[in-house]
């Protein structure tokens, strides 16, 4: 076991000759995965231990905070929408097909700004592990699923070898695609923190079809970057391909069990309860017109 972790360590060590000479030592990547593993254990500690800490405590009230927290990402999606876009036109990249990464294209004067927005990304992954957190102190412990806590992880930690390899060419697509729907998601979650306006977010129910769509879309991009000449790592694109098959996997399971099965079982409960009020009505007009029913039971009218 000993000769495989020193294997491993041998493959990574001759990797960092091929690492992104702008990102390398940036905060958080540092040549070094220790940081982002130390995190994504400090975040999973947490929702293990968060739970316990607040078992006999009150929820907190954080209805201002969850506001400024979700708006501020809607504006760094927002940013980095558009600067995906912007820096990746500068370089003159196709965006809509072949987006190719290599020695040459590190060398372009946009490529420092394409991988500076590509770090924010990366960085806003561990900005959103306080949706977990909030939701342990508002003990919301029931929204925190594997699905929830699987993407978090995952996103967080893919993406530290994203940034530190692979910090342009066809990673854009799926990131910038990502944060349009966090644009939809975070600004939901920021105005529903507002009483008066829960009742008017008319985009909630379209949230998960968005997610899904945006994973088929990704995946084809991906795979006609796969099928294509494209010069962009083969191990990442095989990352994110198989990533999309994972998310929409569960993200369609999820879907199905929050909506599709929740929602049948929901009509069925109204129909039967309907079917009890129609019954009632009925013994009304048939005979029963003489009782009166209060608290469950039956008392007859005098005369």
């Amino acid at each position: 076991m000993a000769q495989i972790f020193n294997d491993l360590y041998q493959q990574y060590q001759e990797s960092l000759k091929d690492a992104d000479p702008h990102t390398k030592d940036w905060f958080l990547v540092k040549s070094n995965p220790i940081y982002v593993f130390t995190l994504t254990a400090l975040y999973l500690g947490f929702i293990w231990l968060g739970p316990k800490w607040m078992r006999h405590r009150e929820a907190f009230h954080l209805q201002k905070f969850m506001i400024v927290y979700n708006l501020g990402l809607v504006a760094l999606s927002l940013y980095m929408v558009l600067e995906m876009w912007f820096s990746l036109k500068a370089m003159g990249v196709n965006t809509m097909g072949c987006a190719p990464y290599n020695a040459e294209t590190r060398k372009h004067p946009a490529a420092l700004r394409v991988a500076s927005v590509m770090w924010w990304y990366f960085f806003s992954k561990a900005i959103e592990f306080i949706d977990t957190v909030l939701m342990i102190l508002r003990k919301k412990e029931r929204q925190i699923t594997f699905l929830h806590v699987f993407h978090h992880a995952s996103m967080f930690n893919i993406w530290w070898w994203v940034v530190m390899f692979i910090p342009g060419g066809a990673s854009w697509f799926g990131s910038c695609l990502n944060s349009v729907i966090h644009v939809f998601m975070y600004s939901y979650y920021g105005l529903a923190a507002i009483p008066s306006l829960r009742g008017k977010l008319w985009w909630k129910k379209y949230l998960t079809k968005m997610q899904l769509v945006q994973f088929l879309v990704t995946f084809t991009h991906t795979s006609y970057v796969i099928l294509t000449p494209c010069d962009f790592p083969f191990w990442g694109k095989g990352i994110l391909a198989g990533y999309m098959v994972i998310m929409f996997t569960l993200f369609s399971n999820f879907y199905i069990q929050s909506y599709i099965k929740q929602g049948a079982a929901r009509r069925e409960a109204a129909a039967k309860k309907n079917g009890v009020h129609n019954g009632v009505a009925n013994g009304y007009s048939n005979g029963l017109s003489s009782q009166t029913i209060t608290n469950g039971k039956h008392h007859e009218k005098s005369n």
